[in-house]
């Protein structure tokens, strides 16, 4: 594994200059124990209820970018306290982010009051993509009977002889991709809609259209 090691004080005194050399090399300490590779040291004055850091947007973009794909801390107020400590577990729990501590060898345990706050957030989120994809549905069914009719986006549709392509807007796949929902998201609501579509034939539909929009430009360029 590769490991992000994150080190963080809150002020610029002496003894929290100190603290933030002892706690680079604990963690490098640890990182070799438990033979894990360190891809970056990240260190920070900054206070824990603090969100808009520029190490933790950089640690974040790190495990975004499957560059690394751990952290070590000191411990898990280091990371962060208050809401900005719930906010940034729950974001490094949704991308499957372990965390080792100078006291969690084997993985950062929270608290149960900290992990039942985590598992409601993520309660929360679920409910708040389905109604939003249920609005995005209902949209789609209003326009359709208003008279939208999808076969019109279909630009490219002849042009797959012998097996029949399967019709639905691509348009609106583009506007939901704008709106960054995922590929199996969107086959989701278009199944709910009554177009039987996978994910890959969402996917492939999706890039030639984009393919397609992108030589018209160069057309018109």
């Amino acid at each position: 594994m590769k490991a992000i090691i994150y080190c963080r004080v809150s002020t610029t005194k002496e003894e929290q200059t100190t603290s933030l050399s002892r706690q680079r090399q604990e963690l490098i300490a640890l990182a070799s124990s438990l033979n894990i590779t360190v891809f970056d040291i990240i260190e920070e004055t900054e206070s824990g209820y603090e969100i808009d850091r520029d190490g933790v947007f950089q640690m974040l973009d790190y495990f975004s970018s499957n560059q690394a794909d751990c952290l070590l801390i000191q411990d898990e107020t280091r990371l962060g306290r208050g809401n900005t400590k719930i906010a940034l577990f729950h974001q490094l729990n949704k991308m499957d982010i372990p965390i080792y501590t100078l006291s969690d060898h084997d993985g950062l345990k929270l608290s149960e009051s900290d992990s039942m706050v985590i598992q409601i957030v993520g309660i929360v989120e679920e409910y708040q993509r389905r109604i939003h994809n249920l609005k995005i549905k209902r949209g789609i069914k209003k326009a359709m009977d208003n008279g939208f009719n999808p076969t019109k986006n279909l630009s490219n549709i002849n042009q797959a002889p012998g097996r029949e392509r399967k019709k639905f807007p691509v348009e609106e796949v583009k506007r939901l991709r704008e709106n960054k929902l995922t590929f199996a998201e969107i086959a989701t609501i278009l199944r709910g809609m009554g177009y039987d579509v996978s994910k890959a034939t969402v996917h492939r539909r999706y890039k030639e259209h984009v393919s397609l929009e992108t030589t018209e430009k160069h057309k018109i360029e």
